[in-house]
């Protein structure tokens, strides 16, 4: 089983996976650490990771980046159009009213959802883990922003299984975070609880989050973030500053010109680094746009200057976290900064001045989300043994349920209404299930939404669930349990709807004169879900105009019902028996991808990975036929000179030259097969060659090798060693006339490849040489190695007889079937 660990961020990527020492960060193909979330399209093939971040600056309009901005999100929001206007590629609005990003690939013009984009980063990240594993990944745990959406969340699932994994956990990056942190310390407390502020400011958001630790417990207090506030906002800002200050210097807009956005934007986030230790920077760019070079300079007061309305923001997201947590700045011990972004000083000094102590930086500011996921996959994992750490996750939105139901009043009776209750509250803990009761005469539709949209950038509606068709038998309302998940994803979903029908026989009730029974009419939760689940029975009935007051308590309805005493004073009772019956549950998510559009994503990464596996084949078998010509025409004039005559290395001069002019020509764009035969086509003539020299630098160590093997025989068949003495005179004889018929074949064959010249075939092959030494030494070996003849065992004398001592009977001592003792023989002296 894999444990493996995947932080996508919105630049780059991290891969973490677990070891029986401990928790690694893999390397790339390019052995860093950190890899590039850009695909870009080519006319042949597709360039993920690392190849895709280089083909960015020469395909800017094909290079997707940013990719987690995109998914799960309309076209229509506000910050998404926001994002949209920076980015060099084509993004359109889809038929469902989400993004597409439409590129050139293969020739022609294509779309892609979101969705598919991040499966295909996905995939790379899988093929990293592979490669550094040696083994199938397919079991792996994400890290996901806190403020993704249901539908998000569902996109990032869909995505995984496009690249054929299989997540057991969509875990939030700060409880990430929160977890390496905390599940390494030795010395947390055991009764009072030590909580600690994450501020995690990565490229593209700012998340907040205050965990509370005990020995062997993490418990998340509270969320809070600001998901358009990081890095990027600071290059913006210096890409706006220099772009005005070009404009006006220069006479040049970069905003028209998409390769010098990508320049101008890449010397800018070098420019925040070196400020971030610097008080000054300069900035310089050759060949910006119109063939001009540009200069600038910046000092860091400036900068913060012009970054005032971000910094600004900074402290939302800090407040919101202690007043959801209901703590106060004294309640937090400690403050500890991650992300890519938190290391412009200007944010450090306003979290100092917040918090009121200086912020911690003890954690890979890059790597702990990864770190975190993996340490997660290995907890759930069967295959490793982890300390035991509980984490309570805290869930960041609201979540109700709504449906249908008769107006109350009477003449307005075919009037509906919508009735909700908030089912899964902020705060709520991960996983969690309720279970509500409905009374329904027939199919009928609850709706998933979120109860609060003042945080969140999406829809109020998740989903949809028709529940039906069922029939009660009775005629009249039937009784539907209806239970919720909230799963360890933070998804929400219906996941089942059982009817409740009671049925009366005619067994008498056993009587128990001097016993009391209590009857409870009570909700059944499978054991399961026993440790996350709240039995909510709430009672939805068709004719009531709001919802039962305990929905929002949880409190189960058999708390409101009178408790009912059995005594002796009923004689006979029928007994009543519940029967349960599954009912149909049908799924209906918005903008969510359906399971066949979902195989048909799948099949088409195949596709797509299956053309780039050609072409990366094809660029390889290239490269050999390219090197072949190169290495061959170096050897003709060095090392193989001797070997080949003039004509034979003129023509092949000549060949190599024409394959080299053709690779750059002609053959710059041609199929795997024609580079094939191009280079069989080169080593006919070239192999003979190669041939010849190999046989010379062979042959001296394979002859050396076969005088040996005939001299240690032929000294063994003529020495007069004792351990030789067994071996018959006419035996020797044999090894003798075999070495000695094997070197004069080799004399012979020598002198025969001697008198050729190094450039002729050669006569004297190393093979045949080991051949025959393997001959010899399979007909000498056993005569020479023949074991001496064992001797004649000398018999021993006969013992003498000695007068024997009758034992003396003992308890011990085995008996016979007749009661006698066996005879004792002693051993002679």
């Amino acid at each position: 089983m894999s444990v493996v660990g995947f932080d996508f961020g919105n630049e780059t990527c991290v891969v973490a996976v677990a070891r029986q020492r401990g928790i690694d960060v893999v390397l790339n193909d390019e052995s860093k650490r950190e890899t590039p979330a850009v695909v870009c399209f080519g006319e042949k093939q597709r360039f993920i990771g690392t190849a895709g971040a280089a083909s960015t600056m020469t395909n800017p309009k094909n290079a997707i980046c940013q990719i987690k901005r995109l998914i799960g999100r309309q076209f229509s929001d506000p910050e998404l159009q926001k994002d949209l206007a920076g980015f060099p590629f084509s993004v359109t609005e889809g038929p469902d009213g989400y993004p597409l990003i439409n590129v050139q690939y293969l020739g022609e013009t294509r779309s892609f959802t979101p969705t598919q984009l991040l499966g295909m980063v996905f995939s790379n990240l899988k093929g990293i883990a592979e490669k550094n594993l040696n083994a199938a990944v397919v079991d792996c745990c994400i890290g996901i922003p806190v403020y993704f959406t249901d539908l998000q969340r569902r996109a990032v699932m869909d995505a995984a299984s496009i690249a054929g994994l299989h997540p057991l956990h969509l875990i939030h990056e700060t409880t990430a975070t929160a977890l390496a942190y905390g599940i390494y310390k030795t010395d947390l407390p055991e009764s009072d609880p030590l909580n600690v502020a994450f501020v995690d400011i990565g490229h593209a958001s700012m998340q907040v989050c205050v965990a509370s630790y005990k020995k062997g417990q993490l418990k998340i207090l509270s969320h809070a973030f600001d998901r358009s506030l990081g890095g990027r906002d600071f290059d913006e800002a210096l890409f706006q500053h220099f772009a005005a200050k070009f404009r006006e210097e220069y006479k040049i807009d970069v905003l028209k010109n998409a390769r010098a956005s990508l320049r101008l934007r890449a010397a800018c986030e070098k420019l925040k680094k070196v400020l971030s230790a610097n008080p000054a920077a300069p900035l310089n760019i050759e060949c910006l746009m119109d063939e001009k070079d540009v200069k600038g300079f910046i000092k860091r007061e400036e900068f913060e200057e012009i970054c005032v309305p971000i910094l600004e923001r900074v402290k939302r997201p800090l407040e919101k976290a202690l007043s959801d947590g209901g703590l106060s700045i004294e309640n937090v011990h400690m403050v500890e900064v991650v992300g890519s972004g938190s290391r412009v000083p200007a944010v450090i000094k306003i979290l100092t001045d917040f918090f009121g102590k200086e912020p911690r930086r003890t954690m890979n500011a890059s790597e702990c989300v990864a770190r975190g996921a993996a340490l997660q996959c290995a907890i759930l994992s069967p295959t490793f043994k982890v300390r035991d750490f509980q984490v309570n996750e805290w869930f960041p939105f609201s979540i109700a349920l709504s449906w249908k139901g008769a107006a109350p009043d009477s003449q307005n009776a075919a009037i509906e209404n919508i009735q909700s209750t908030v089912v899964f509250p902020k705060g709520n803990p991960i996983p969690s299930a309720k279970v509500l009761t409905f009374y329904r005469t027939g199919t009928f539709t609850v709706d998933v939404l979120y109860s609060d949209v003042s945080e969140l950038q999406a829809p109020a509606k998740i989903s949809t669930y028709t529940i039906g068709p069922f029939q009660s038998t009775k005629g009249e309302k039937a009784k539907v349990k209806v239970k919720l998940r909230l799963n360890l994803h933070g998804i929400v979903s219906v996941e089942s709807a059982t009817l409740l029908e009671e049925e009366e026989t005619e067994v008498p009730v056993v009587r128990e004169p001097a016993k009391e029974v209590t009857k409870m009419d009570t909700d059944e939760v499978p054991a399961e879900a026993a440790a996350s689940t709240t039995n909510s029975d709430v009672n939805m009935d068709e004719t009531k105009s709001a919802a039962h007051p305990s929905a929002e308590n949880g409190v189960p309805e058999s708390a409101e019902k009178p408790v009912q005493m059995e005594t002796d004073s009923k004689v006979e009772a029928p007994k009543k028996k519940v029967k349960r019956t599954n009912i149909p549950v049908a799924e209906l998510v918005y903008g969510g991808i359906p399971s066949g559009d979902l195989q048909k994503a799948v099949e088409k990464e195949f596709e797509m990975a299956l053309q780039d596996r050609v072409m990366e084949e094809t660029k390889d078998k290239k490269n050999a036929v390219e090197a072949y010509v190169y290495e061959m025409r170096n050897k003709l004039y060095d090392k193989y000179q001797e070997f080949v005559t003039e004509s034979e290395k003129g023509a092949l001069i000549a060949k190599l030259q024409d394959v080299e002019d053709w690779l750059y020509e002609d053959g710059e764009d041609e199929t795997k097969s024609v580079y094939v035969a191009k280079l069989e086509e080169l080593k006919k003539q070239g192999d003979p060659i190669e041939d010849r020299y190999k046989e010379f630098s062979e042959r001296g160590t394979v002859v050396d090798q076969l005088q040996y093997c005939i001299n240690s025989y032929k000294e063994a068949a003529m020495s007069n060693d004792p351990k030789f003495d067994h071996i018959d005179m006419a035996e020797k004889q044999k090894v003798l006339n075999e070495c000695v018929e094997s070197e004069a074949w080799l004399r012979e064959k020598k002198q025969q490849q001697d008198a050729l010249p190094k450039h002729a075939t050669p006569v004297f092959l190393s093979a045949d040489v080991r051949k025959k030494a393997e001959t010899l030494d399979r007909f000498c070996r056993p005569i020479m190695t023949k074991p001496k003849p064992a001797k004649p065992s000398t018999p021993e004398p006969p013992p003498q007889q000695q007068p024997q001592t009758p034992p003396q009977q003992s308890p011990a001592t085995n008996v016979d079937e007749e009661g006698a003792q066996p005879m004792e023989t002693e051993k002679a002296e």
